[in-house]
């Protein structure tokens, strides 16, 4: 590949990044998902159940921040299937096939304004937990890994979101089936409560789950409470290794499958 092409793929992709970003500015709402449901969630979940759970180490806030941090950038990446499918059903796909631009742009221009979204989300995650008494209590490089590990599991799960966008009919059914999907990967997990008190048969989904690995890699990071990391499986014993391991597997096969399906509904 030239050095002129790359420079035109980039082109491309800042173009269609701007672009996404630019609906949201027209569209304030859009971003309901990564502004006001963050700050809701906090408030609710710390405030609800804070009230009735005892975590060993430590306060609830200081445990559930890590499960919110990671709940909103997951349950958010349904924003990747719905508009992804609402560029196709209503045919602004079809313009850009008409312009000199690269197909992959596309799907890459969306992925990172996604990306933007999440990073928006987690920032108002993080500030409000700070507001109600959360607090880090590891270095500030330990701090920012653990923030970079949700944010590249909220990209991988962007372009797994992207593949449910293309394959559904319309918008509706894009995010009906995302939801289906992320709610039980957010909820059947150590995200807000510790796995010790689930059913044999659903403590060892949840703690195989990538969200707990995540999760737990957070509160790691952030030296914060961890109940999961007295718990005898690979996952939550390494949590980290496994939330990158999970991030490298969604990347590695969710990628080419949105291309391969985004040139097969592109393709008269």
């Amino acid at each position: 590949m030239s050095a002129s092409t790359v420079s035109q793929w980039t082109s491309d992709t800042a173009v269609l990044t701007r672009r996404n970003l630019w609906h949201v500015r027209r569209e304030p709402m859009q971003l309901s998902d990564v502004t006001i449901q963050p700050i809701l969630f906090v408030f609710l979940f710390v405030y609800v159940f804070g009230a009735a759970m005892n975590i060993p180490g430590g306060s609830y806030v200081d445990f559930a921040i890590a499960g919110l941090l990671t709940l909103n950038l997951t349950t958010s990446s349904v924003g990747t299937a719905v508009g992804m499918s609402t560029d196709l059903s209503t045919g602004v796909i079809s313009r850009f096939r008409t312009l000199p631009m690269a197909r992959s742009s596309v799907l890459v221009g969306r992925s990172i304004s996604d990306l933007l979204a999440s990073a928006l989300a987690a920032t108002l995650v993080l500030v409000t937990g700070f507001i109600i008494g959360w607090r880090p209590d590891n270095d500030v490089l330990s701090v920012l890994g653990g923030i970079g590990i949700v944010l590249l599991f909220a990209y991988a799960l962007s372009w797994a979101s992207a593949c449910l966008g293309i394959s559904a009919q319309n918008p509706e059914a894009a995010q009906g089936v995302a939801f289906i999907v992320l709610f039980p990967l957010s909820f059947v997990s150590n995200a807000f409560v510790p796995t010790q008190g689930m059913p044999q048969w659903l403590e060892t989904i949840a703690n195989w789950n990538p969200v707990s690995a995540v999760t737990a890699s957070v509160r790691v990071l952030f030296g914060n409470p961890n109940p999961s990391g007295t718990i005898d499986t690979w996952p939550m014993q390494h949590p980290t290794q496994a939330a990158l391991i999970w991030c490298v597997v969604f990347l590695a096969l969710f990628i080419p499958l949105a291309v391969r399906l985004y040139r097969k509904a592109t393709t008269d």
